[in-house]
């Protein structure tokens, strides 16, 4: 039997297959939520004493949110258009940044002299190192992505005009626009300052000079993005393989209501509602729920019996930062968003150099003697991904709810990330300078 088939009765037969088609992904996708709402999360409930005290994830996020973070924002950036110095925290005139100029000065002159006897024929360029202040607030962090304002971009688009022939002729031939190259030494995320962020950028021209640089890259973004210095370096200097530490300071706001006395007396409620609580709760090292209503109760921590406790002392935050001094330790349970590569092993690996926290104040047009605040000083030798943001929201969590002095060591070698807090707000976050000598301890803020 011969089936004759016409032009309409296909499109017919097509047709009814795409609408099956679209009937099935349906189908399949409403599986799907069915799956992620029958899913099981698993909360990490830690063993300690100090178990039923400690914040949830939801707890520690409203806790470290809810602050007047506009006048560190304002403070930050009169600090990167000169304005102020840090120093201005704590009533000092010395600024340790001072000293770390003179030292690279003369590691960079000296390198720049023994290389101009050496170079020859193409490699016989010009390496710049730029030092570079910027708002964190005004930018969506430093690496250049399609369709944001990011630091990166709007510095190589200012290194345009500094590029040589030859690159500029490939450029052009490639259809991309004219900009220079800049390798720095430490991306930064949407939201973090930098007070002196280093970059490099090299050409082969002759006639570009330091002030040039300058210049150009000050007319960009003026008021929030300045360059602190440029100056000729070696053409092996690299901003990120060269460095030695790097230091960062987050400063932590105080809402008026708290103060170094409430804290302390907080420390005595935190035992006593620890007991209480743990008498009406098991002790799995794992919370299991079923649904995500159940989960979403379970962050909050809806409990109107207990309350948790609500503030934290500046001072125990500070003895548990120094337990991590002087030690090579892996900040794996501290990091968010690694590559997988860098989730085990030597990359997880930081020797952090110092680690401090002390009270402080900033400029307040509210108060006349400023805003209270916590400053976290923290060096290292290289920090993971979002790891100083995840380590001072930690630090206060477990100084609120009166862990040992050694609670954030115990942490390292724990076995999943949701046994540290989730990330500070980047607001307060600032990458203070980077360092291409041995670092010196005399030049910390907080000694």
């Amino acid at each position: 039997m011969v089936t004759s088939f016409t032009v309409k009765s296909v499109a017919t037969f097509i047709g009814k297959e795409k609408r099956l088609g679209r009937f099935r992904d349906l189908v399949s996708l409403s599986s799907m939520e069915n799956q992620t709402k029958n899913k099981i999360y698993f909360h990490y409930n830690h063993t300690d004493s100090c178990n039923s005290a400690r914040w949830t994830a939801r707890e520690s996020y409203q806790f470290m949110y809810e602050r007047p973070w506009q006048d560190v924002l304002h403070f930050f950036s009169n600090v990167v258009n000169a304005r102020l110095t840090l120093s201005t925290m704590f009533g000092t005139d010395n600024s340790p940044q001072t000293c770390i100029d003179v030292v690279d000065d003369d590691y960079k002159t000296s390198e720049v002299c023994d290389e101009k006897e050496e170079r020859c024929g193409r490699w016989e360029r010009v390496t710049f190192k730029i030092i570079l202040s910027y708002s964190g607030y005004a930018f969506d962090g430093w690496q250049k992505q399609p369709g944001l304002n990011t630091v990166q971009e709007i510095v190589e688009k200012s290194l345009g005009r500094f590029v040589d022939d030859k690159k500029a002729r490939l450029l052009k031939e490639k259809s991309k626009p004219l900009e220079g190259c800049a390798v720095v030494a430490g991306r930064t995320d949407k939201g973090v300052s930098a007070i002196r962020q280093v970059c490099s950028f090299y050409t082969w021209r002759k006639d570009v000079k330091p002030c040039d640089i300058e210049g150009e890259i000050n007319s960009a973004a003026p008021g929030k993005l300045r360059v602190v210095l440029v100056s000729e370096v070696s053409r092996v200097f690299h901003p990120n393989f060269s460095a030695k530490w790097r230091r960062y300071l987050y400063i932590f706001p105080l809402n008026d209501q708290e103060n170094e006395k409430q804290c302390c007396e907080n420390e005595k409620e935190v035992e006593s509602f620890s007991f209480a609580r743990n008498c009406n709760e098991p002790s799995n090292k794992c919370v299991e729920s079923s649904s995500s209503e159940n989960v979403e109760n379970l962050i909050i921590g809806n409990n109107k019996e207990f309350e948790a406790p609500t503030c934290f002392s500046v001072c125990r935050v500070n003895q548990l930062l120094r337990h991590l001094e002087g030690k090579l330790l892996s900040y794996k349970m501290f990091a968010r968003d690694t590559k997988a590569s860098r989730n085990i092993g030597p990359p997880t690996e930081c020797f952090m150099y110092h680690a401090r926290a002390a009270e402080a104040r900033i400029p307040c047009s509210v108060h006349e003697e400023g805003r209270k605040v916590m400053c976290v000083e923290l060096v290292a030798n290289r920090f993971l991904r979002k790891m100083v943001r995840v380590l001072v929201a930690t630090s206060i969590r477990e100084a609120a709810a009166g862990a040992e002095e050694d609670a954030l060591l115990k942490l390292m070698e724990a076995t999943c990330r949701r046994a540290t807090a989730p990330p500070a707000p980047p607001d307060g976050l600032c990458l203070v300078d980077v360092g291409y000598t041995d670092f010196n301890p005399k030049n910390c803020l907080i000694p």
